[in-house]
């Protein structure tokens, strides 16, 4: 043998034998699913620049509206709305110019401190038309909570007629977080009806969720209200307005109390008392407003029973984002990629896994919705106006910002204990390996703050779904980077790293086989007795 062909022979022999250390792996990524391919074409199409952040009402919306309507179409889904598969809602629209506003604390003694709008306050323009001025003495209430029934109410023996209520993030411990979420919702609606004529909110610096600093970059953009009066729960003229945390002591000055006294009884869950403040605010607000049209999109599966089919489980979604905004690092698309572009494309997979399967024995409703950055507006107009007759609607399954980040191991479906939906949730959790967790955060108010609870204040049980984390785990810091970089930036685009795709319709395929398991259950789903949503008076 030649020395060339023994020096061929032992090469092929090592390399049979193992890999070189030094061998580079291959980078090539494996191929997507069919069905995590379809996701990320629905969210690359919806949350392209093209469509320019999706703005209720904009252009940029009506594309995406147009996007998603091709697809329910592709889909074989039946129109359910009122044009097609489109619900028109009528809004008006309200821009407060934070600079051209002001507002001024005053003293016993006359002393004035102004605050600078859109630097130490941030007026909303949400809830229905700001007024042009107030001039009003201070009340600290606390959380701001009115729970009678489960023995806490922060307006118990407070005059709080004439009078704007301060009020502090989070909540007792020992009230659950669907709860203490509910009361905040409604929180404008029950002062305004003590007499209160406005709120200022703080946050504690331990439960802040956006940055100030892009809260200010925020304030510019246009809030929303349904253009019906009889739809809005704040009365006109109700003033609403957040302070920078770092501005929060001068609301206490010669209180006898700290802002860093009660944000840490605040942030231990902890009894916090109310009080008078010694001081006024006076304020001018400067606003501009003028009505805008944006459609809800709804398509159906119909049921296959006879019976049943009458009967409606909706899969819900919100479509809008916050459109072009101020610009970070160069960037003013706020393309709203995992908000919640992520979650449409899901309804779209979870409407594709339930077409392709047996019909489900009720129908089931794909609903996306509009304006939900403004308000929940959209699914608070369907939900109050259903193009099926309200009593038909058993049960909302809703995505918002699930965060597809990590493996899907545990899932948080916000709500499974208040109502026979959380044993579906738990029964199709065992079947596919997967556990449910309670929500690490539940003063962050989520159950309110997404759109299925537009359902739940009008009776029907709802969850809301999103990837499990706990407290004290990397997915908790994850989740946590993620919300004070991403969340309501520009940087929620498609380029971000570590979307975990095939993970993502992991939970498609979870909440497809809870929704399945509802639509073909006998009974309905129903509220547990334990459940403050059980209560007409908490609807």
């Amino acid at each position: 043998m030649s020395v060339r062909s023994l020096a061929l022979l032992l090469s092929a022999a090592l390399s049979a034998a193992a890999p070189a250390a030094w061998a580079v792996p291959s980078t090539e990524p494996a191929p997507l699913s069919p069905a995590a391919s379809q996701w990320w074409a629905d969210i690359s199409a919806i949350a392209s620049d093209a469509n320019e952040g999706r703005q209720t009402g904009s252009p940029g919306y009506d594309r995406a509206a147009a996007y998603v309507v091709s697809r329910f179409t592709a889909l074989g889904l039946k129109p359910l709305g009122v044009d097609g598969y489109r619900q028109p809602v009528a809004f008006e629209q309200q821009v407060v110019d934070q600079a051209a506003s002001s507002a001024a604390l005053t003293g016993p003694a006359g002393g004035v401190e102004p605050l600078k709008v859109g630097e130490d306050m941030l007026i909303s323009g949400r809830g229905g038309p700001a007024p042009t001025t107030v001039d009003a003495p201070l009340v600290f209430i606390g959380y701001g909570l009115h729970l009678p029934r489960q023995g806490h109410d922060d307006l118990a023996g407070v005059d709080l007629r004439g009078k704007i209520a301060v009020v502090v993030s989070g909540g007792p411990g020992d009230i659950p977080g669907p709860v203490k979420a509910s009361n905040r919702a409604e929180r404008g609606q029950f002062l305004a009806a003590a007499g209160a004529v406005g709120l200022i909110s703080l946050t504690t610096p331990k439960q802040i969720e956006i940055p100030w600093a892009r809260q200010k970059l925020l304030s510019s953009q246009a809030s929303m209200y349904l253009a019906g009066a009889g739809l809005r729960e704040t009365p006109n003229g109700f003033f609403m307005a957040a302070v920078d945390p770092e501005q929060g002591e001068r609301l206490f000055k010669g209180s006898g109390h700290s802002f860093a006294e009660l944000s840490a009884l605040a942030d231990a869950s902890g009894p916090v008392p109310t009080f008078p403040l010694p001081l006024r605010l006076k304020a001018s607000v400067s606003s501009a407003r003028q009505p805008v049209q944006s459609p809800n999109l709804v398509a159906v599966l119909p049921g296959s029973d006879a019976r049943l089919k009458a009967e409606y489980v909706v899969v819900s979604a919100h479509l809008d984002h916050i459109g072009v905004g101020a610009p970070i690092n160069g960037d003013r698309i706020y393309n709203g990629a995992m908000d919640d572009a992520s979650c449409v494309a899901s309804v779209l997979d979870i409407a594709r896994r339930l077409s392709a399967g047996p019909r489900p024995r009720r129908s089931v409703i794909f609903l996306v919705v509009t304006a939900e950055e403004k308000g929940l507006l959209g699914s608070t107009y369907y939900a109050t106006r259903p193009t099926v007759p309200r009593s038909a609607i058993v049960a909302d399954l809703n995505f918002d910002m699930p965060l597809p980040l990590w493996p899907l191991k545990t899932v948080l479906a916000q709500g499974d204990h208040e109502s026979t939906l959380g044993a579906e949730a738990q029964a199709v959790a065992a079947e596919q390996g997967l556990s449910l967790v309670a929500d690490p955060l539940p003063d962050r108010n989520s159950f309110t703050r997404t759109d299925q609870y537009s359902f739940v204040r009008k009776g029907v049980p709802a969850l809301a779904f999103k990837f499990g984390f706990a407290k004290g785990t990397p997915e908790f810091q994850i989740e946590h980077d993620w919300r004070a970089n991403r969340y309501h930036a520009p940087s929620d685009d498609l380029d971000q790293p570590g979307v975990l795709k095939e993970e993502a319709v992991k939970l498609d395929a979870y909440v497809a086989a809870i929704a399945a398991r509802v639509a073909n259950a006998d009974a309905r789903p129903a509220w547990l007795p334990t459940s403050v949503f059980a209560h007409p008076e908490s609807q």
